[in-house]
């Protein structure tokens, strides 16, 4: 009996045991319970080994770590940021004028140039070195056909023009943009406002006996005297040094930002009549980014390079117009106008293809005080970055304006403005070998006009000879010959040096 009480005892126990121990070759299964699966410590054989278990070769599941992570709120390379800058700061080395860094010290340093540039009649077409000017302002004189006022600083021109007279319009684009201002004269009346402001010394004119350089007169058959007079930037801001008053002042309104603001209108097609024989065309083209000109239907040539004028930014300002019957200009028999650039009225900007509607304003007639170009909310509307246009119309509804998201057909256009444009000049002759010395003149008259599509990207030079009758010198010199201001005989300095083309079909320079 105690023998049979101490076996249940011992089988008790080993039962025990076992139900307290797991085998070895078991795995916890997702349940949490064991399995029969063969452990990877055991070699696969349910018997343990001497693997460490530090070294073990199994692929572990991942698992999320407890340890939070930080995400930076930049990159190591950070993207551009779209940043504005104007209309009243700009950083060092950025020209105001374009949003732009200046391309040297030089430009960095001089002053803020106005050149006077001449848009009628047709002959005076196609000017040249306006491709070279960081703005440019074009407004209506008398007679409803328009000028306009260059300005110049990022870079020069050794041959811009044709220079005409200064109008009241110019007075206050000095004063906004701190300017010098050249000009070929002005009315009494004008040329007394000039000399009694206090910016005067800054106004370079033949006038006033500035003459050859920088202003030179380049004489052509069939060019009537007044549209002949061009002038060197370069030689103008040396004369504005010579009387101190060349320095770099910035010419602040507008705000630049290299993103275009949200909210624009497509539009790709912008015309501006004027009520005499004068509009413009400006088309985008976004293979460049930029606006293409057209003058009276015709492309809208820069002499000084063979290529049509185009804009980053084209602004249109709607102003007041005004007759002034105390200034009489003597070249039209009218009262002058007065474009009244001051307090503020509606605006347009036009760039990368859209278009924004907002309003414009000038605080005073401070020095410096340029105008600002702003949003219904109060906020500057932002130019792109480079060379702006500015047009001026008249009141009321942008008068004389029209703006379209559609291409308007400008080679049909081109065509019949040109035969239109035939009438008003000598015919041209294709073939020089053929032409007399007279019709040779007529060749080079016809030429400098803008009634011809086939432009070429090498200009024409030709120089003629200064005496009481001028003949033709078919391609005598590679340079134009500049006389002096008011002189008819001996030649004087020479602007631009350019390599001669032995043709005479195509564009002529304006000189």
């Amino acid at each position: 009996m105690k023998r049979t009480v101490t076996l249940l005892i011992i089988c008790l126990l080993l039962l025990g045991f076992g139900a307290f121990s797991a085998p070895a070759s078991s795995t916890i299964s997702a349940q949490g319970l064991p399995t029969n699966t063969k452990s990877a410590a055991t070699g696969g054989s349910g018997l343990p080994t001497n693997t460490p278990r530090s070294l073990n070769t199994s692929t572990p599941t991942a698992s999320p770590t407890l340890v939070p992570t930080f995400t930076p709120s930049y990159t190591e390379t950070p993207s551009a940021t779209p940043t504005t800058i104007g209309p009243l700061d700009y950083p060092d080395g950025i020209n105001s004028l374009t949003g732009l860094p200046f391309p040297d010290e030089a430009a960095m340093n001089r002053r803020n140039l106005i050149v006077k540039v001449s848009n009628y009649p047709w002959v005076v077409r196609p000017q040249s070195g306006l491709s070279y000017a960081d703005i440019v302002f074009e407004y209506e004189v008398e007679g409803g056909v328009t000028r306009f006022a260059a300005i110049f600083r990022s870079h020069g021109a050794d041959y811009v023009g044709s220079i005409r007279s200064a109008r009241l319009p110019d007075l206050e684009l000095v004063t906004m943009y701190n300017a010098l201002l050249a000009y070929s004269g002005a009315n009494d009346n004008i040329k007394k406002l000039i000399g009694e402001s206090e910016w005067k010394y800054q106004a370079m004119t033949p006038q006033w006996g500035d003459n050859c350089p920088p202003f030179c007169r380049f004489p052509r058959p069939g060019v009537p005297f007044e549209h002949t007079l061009f002038g060197n930037t370069y030689k103008m801001w040396e004369l504005a040094e010579r009387r101190n008053v060349n320095q770099g002042y910035p010419g602040r309104g507008f705000a630049f930002s290299a993103v275009p603001d949200a909210g624009g209108i497509p539009a790709n097609d912008v015309f501006i009549e004027w009520y005499g024989d004068q509009d413009a065309r400006w088309q985008y083209d976004p293979t460049t980014g930029k606006y293409l000109r057209w003058n009276t239907g015709l492309p809208h040539i820069d002499a000084a390079t063979g290529v049509q004028l185009s804009a980053d930014n084209v602004v249109i300002l709607q102003a007041e117009h005004v007759e002034r019957p105390d200034i009489y200009e003597s070249e039209s028999g009218s009262p002058a106008i007065e474009v009244q650039l001051w307090g503020q009225g509606d605006a347009w900007l036009f760039r990368d293809g859209q278009w924004y509607k907002g309003f414009w304003k000038r605080r005073n007639s401070k020095v410096g005080s340029a105008i600002q170009i702003i949003n219904y909310d109060g906020t500057p509307i932002d130019l792109k970055p480079g060379q702006t246009w500015v047009e001026v119309v008249r009141c009321c509804g942008m008068y004389g304006v029209t703006v379209s998201d559609a291409y308007e057909n400008v080679e049909a256009t081109a065509v019949y403005a040109a035969a239109t444009a035939t009438l008003k000049g000598p015919k041209q002759i294709t073939d020089p070998t053929q032409a007399t010395a007279e019709t040779q003149m007529d060749i080079a008259t016809r030429n400098a006009s803008a009634a011809t599509i086939a432009v070429t990207t090498t200009p024409i030079y030709v120089q003629i000879t200064p005496a009481a009758s001028p003949g033709f010198v078919p391609m005598a010199s590679p340079t134009p010959t500049a006389l002096e201001v008011g002189d008819q005989g001996t030649p004087a300095a020479v602007t631009p040096t350019v390599t001669a083309t032995p043709q005479l079909v195509g564009m002529l320079p304006a000189q």
